[in-house]
């Protein structure tokens, strides 16, 4: 986004609320997903939006190993969707999926854990985005999620390192499921004018 664009990226003040509504309906979506997949009571919140350089998230990501789901949009608003749990979390997710059978205290990840973990990342990619597409009152089609393991900072860079003066949108949530706490960051890395456009369709 060069600063040329500003311009298309006005938006009504009252249609601010919008970004709420768009992360609570995806929370809460994800959550009933989960809930629905592991029989778990599973909430999931979100404590924090913040639009922040690309550069800045990468920053803010940091370089160790994590887990990521991502997807990438493929109708408006496109872009990708990135979400980034550490190794322990993941771990802990697999272990509600796979009672008896994931081993917290061995490093790496097994085939089933990996196998449960990507099932977990496609449930709350394809919920979020199911709440956001309520939020626009459409359809948003997705690819498949793919599962990466390491540096939180390369999988920024590999999705939209290209993008250098364009910003994303973070949501800080908290997974909370039965013995299990589980961190979760959502990156967001929609094209801004086109979730602009979409905002401005909406009545209010």
């Amino acid at each position: 986004m060069s600063r040329g664009d500003d311009r298309n990226l006005h938006v009504d003040i009252r249609k601010l609320n919008l970004f709420n509504q768009m992360a609570k309906e995806g929370a809460n979506t994800v959550a009933s997903h989960l809930n629905q997949m592991t029989g778990m009571e599973t909430e999931m919140e979100i404590t924090k939006i913040n639009f922040l350089e690309i550069d800045d998230i990468k920053t803010h990501v940091g370089h160790e190993k994590q887990v990521g789901t991502h997807i990438e949009l493929v109708e408006p608003p496109h872009g990708y969707i990135l979400f980034l749990f550490s190794a322990s979390s993941a771990k802990k997710l697999a272990q509600g999926m796979l009672p008896g059978s994931a081993d917290p205290s061995s490093k790496g990840f097994s085939d089933m854990e990996r196998s449960a973990v990507q099932e977990i990342g496609n449930i709350m990619t394809s919920g979020f985005i199911d709440g956001w597409a309520n939020v626009f009152n459409t359809t948003i089609d997705i690819s498949t999620p793919k599962f990466t393991y390491g540096a939180g900072s390369k999988m920024v860079d590999n999705l939209v390192g290209n993008r250098r003066d364009d910003m994303a949108l973070v949501f800080d949530s908290r997974v909370h499921a039965r013995e299990a706490d589980v961190e979760v960051k959502v990156y967001t890395f929609p094209e801004l004018e086109e979730l602009v456009s979409l905002m401005k369709q909406i009545e209010i």
